[in-house]
């Protein structure tokens, strides 16, 4: 297993990751997303997992965030946007491996601390955020309302 940038031949099977861990995102949004990363590498990353047969088995997006980020004390901050792992592949350092390679990138860029977030009911990610020796700084109820 080896983890690297992606790359514009990925975009099949990264795509279908990515609507696994978002289910709303749209093809053209992941197409969107890809020239983003293309057009502004210094500020965004993605990161796959590729097993030796090719295929690829997890991603990592990250970012450099300039603006406030809970917990954070500096700036500029890097950003766990988000990160999964296919299912099968799940309990084999894959995620550890992805989280590496962004704090690695972010700290390249001049950052000190990395920031990432999860909704209060995925345990799973918060199980995988404490492993990673990542800290819950502050957990926050989001309201809305439509004005008419």
């Amino acid at each position: 297993m080896s983890v690297r940038r992606l790359q514009r031949d990925d975009f099949r099977e990264w795509s279908c990751m990515r609507r696994a861990l978002w289910p709303h995102v749209t093809l053209a949004e992941c197409r969107k997303e890809l020239e983003t990363v293309r057009r502004q590498p210094s500020r965004f990353a993605t990161f796959v997992s590729q097993q030796r047969d090719g295929q690829l088995d997890g991603f990592l997006e990250a970012s450099i965030r300039r603006d406030y980020v809970n917990g954070c004390m500096t700036s500029p901050v890097g950003y766990i946007e988000g990160l999964f792992v296919a299912h099968g592949a799940r309990r084999k350092g894959i995620g550890r491996k992805l989280v590496r390679a962004a704090e690695r990138w972010a700290r390249a860029k001049g950052c000190k601390e990395m920031g990432s977030d999860a909704k209060l009911a995925n345990r799973l990610s918060h199980k995988v955020h404490y492993a990673l020796c990542y800290a819950n700084v502050n957990t926050l109820v989001h309201f809305h309302k439509r004005l008419r």
